[in-house]
């Protein structure tokens, strides 16, 4: 499992690399450049779903879940 993603702000395209909670989605995030607010899109858990190069980590998990159950079948 990945930990950490790449935000690229949509307003300014700021690009910063964060580590991701393991716990939880995150609902927001502030860009370091512009100060613009991060939020997830329609349809998406979290920033790093919508912003980020690697979804977060319950994404992540259940991905992999799917996975294992498709390839057990």
């Amino acid at each position: 499992m990945k930990l950490h993603s790449t935000l690229t702000c949509p307003s300014c395209g700021h690009a910063e690399t964060l580590t991701m909670p393991t716990e939880a989605c995150q609902r927001f995030h502030q860009c370091a450049h512009c100060g613009a607010w991060l939020r997830p899109k329609p349809g998406d858990c979290c920033v790093f779903c919508s912003y980020g190069d690697t979804p977060c980590p319950p994404i992540q998990q259940e991905q992999a879940s799917i996975r294992q159950t498709r390839g057990s079948a």
